[in-house]
């Protein structure tokens, strides 16, 4: 799995405390929003050329890190 740690940042201030990307004012929800819609990686990547692929990777990683709280969670 992909060591999300060092990529996805928290800050209150800012975007309303939505974890981002390298502390920049991409969200990880925006990031998955795209891919979700269909968008590929390298549009993405096009789109917003300050994004690498590994921050891509630490997205889907932290959601997929999300998830398992959220199941382990319910499983209580």
């Amino acid at each position: 799995m992909t060591d999300y740690q060092d990529r996805i940042t928290v800050e209150p201030g800012k975007r309303g405390g939505k974890p981002c990307i390298r502390g920049m004012r991409i969200t990880v929800y925006d990031v998955l929003d795209y891919l979700a819609g269909g968008m590929s990686h390298e549009k993405i990547l096009h789109d917003f050329p300050y994004l690498t692929e590994e921050d891509i990777r630490a997205c889907l990683a932290f959601a997929a890190d999300r998830e398992r709280k959220l199941v382990s969670l319910a499983a209580k």
